[in-house]
């Protein structure tokens, strides 16, 4: 690890701590030439995977793609840094447990789509539109009843 302030090649560790959601590790680190003090964030990557297009093109797994699609699904609304990367995480955990070479975009957007439904309902709604392509008023209106229908059920406390 190169020293930020000046670029020297040997720097020690001097503290680690796993994050909150247990897929990343905060390395504080000193220069050994100019102890100059910094810290270094470590997070899983996946390596390895191919996405299958709807057309069959095939391309490597980009982060960065779920990551815009989440970002213009999330546009002003209330959500921290740290929990939308918490919910990149949670989403790349459940395509790496698939154990697969290769994965369908399709199969990508269901995950993301129940995890967002989980997290934020109208940033659910907007990505579902753009991705199940909503042509009308009407479609949008069915999936806001399957929506609230889904959240009524999970509200309805039980009785004994």
């Amino acid at each position: 690890m190169f020293c930020p302030a000046c670029r020297h090649k040997d720097t020690k560790v001097s503290d680690s701590r796993v994050g909150a959601d247990g897929t990343t590790i905060r390395r504080r680190r000193e220069c050994l030439k100019c102890h100059f003090r910094f810290s270094t964030l470590e997070e899983v990557e996946i390596l390895d995977l191919t996405v299958v297009k709807r057309d069959g093109r095939r391309e490597a797994y980009r982060r960065e793609k779920i990551t815009a699609g989440l970002h213009k699904a999330f546009e002003k609304r209330p959500i921290t840094e740290e929990d939308f990367m918490k919910l990149v995480h949670a989403i790349e955990r459940d395509i790496q447990a698939r154990r697969v070479s290769e994965i369908r975009s399709s199969d990508i957007g269901e995950i993301l789509m129940e995890h967002l439904q989980a997290a934020d309902s109208v940033a659910y709604i907007r990505f579902a539109s753009v991705y199940r392509k909503f042509e009308d008023a009407e479609r949008f209106q069915q999936e806001l009843q399957r929506l609230f229908k889904k959240q009524r059920r999970v509200k309805r406390p039980h009785r004994a």
